[in-house]
């Protein structure tokens, strides 16, 4: 798949169905997110793969109500990060950034499989860190659902439209920032 059709197609559906997940595709998103760039090479994300039916089902109940559509997901993904893995340029601390970078190149991977990755911010962040046993220094950063597009559901209607997005003379500036109002 060309770049600029993943781009577009990649989307946070929350109308998904369950597919045959494979070690190939675990293989291919984990290799998608290595090859992400962070600051010295030190690439500090971290991502805890979950898939077995005991271990979703325990991790379901860190979700919010809001995510239950995840629980249409035969993977999701906890994403986490130590601010001591990587840089930090006085107050400027990398992790991060460059862990969101990696969660990209994961994400257009997934739609390069055919498949639609979901990042999301709906869950108990210490109660998912218990059921990974994921230490306390480490910040839980997101939990991407991964499951195919459903089509034949009310949702899956609703969510053909894609949201509107900005105009690029709100977030783009040439040269300095200029007040909205000159």
């Amino acid at each position: 798949m060309e770049l600029n059709e993943a781009l577009e197609k990649r989307r946070s559906y929350r109308a998904l169905k369950e597919f045959e997940l494979t070690e190939d595709i675990i293989s291919g998103l984990a290799e998608a997110a290595s090859l992400a760039p962070s600051c010295y090479n030190n690439q500090p994300w971290r991502f805890v793969f979950i898939y077995e039916k005991d271990k979703l089902k325990e991790f379901h109940t860190a979700l919010s109500g809001g995510n239950s559509w995840a629980q249409n997901c035969p993977l999701l993904i906890a994403v986490f990060a130590k601010t001591e893995d990587d840089c930090v340029s006085g107050e400027r601390e990398y992790y991060l950034f460059d862990t969101g970078l990696a969660v990209e190149n994961l994400l257009l991977k997934a739609v390069d499989l055919g498949l639609v990755a979901h990042a999301m911010a709906g869950y108990d962040e210490d109660r998912a860190r218990e059921i990974l046993n994921i230490s306390e220094e480490n910040r839980l950063i997101t939990v991407i659902g991964v499951g195919q597009q459903a089509t034949d559901t009310k949702k899956a209607q609703q969510e053909q439209k894609r949201p509107e997005r900005l105009p690029r003379e709100e977030f783009v500036f040439h040269n300095e920032l200029k007040d909205k109002e000159d």
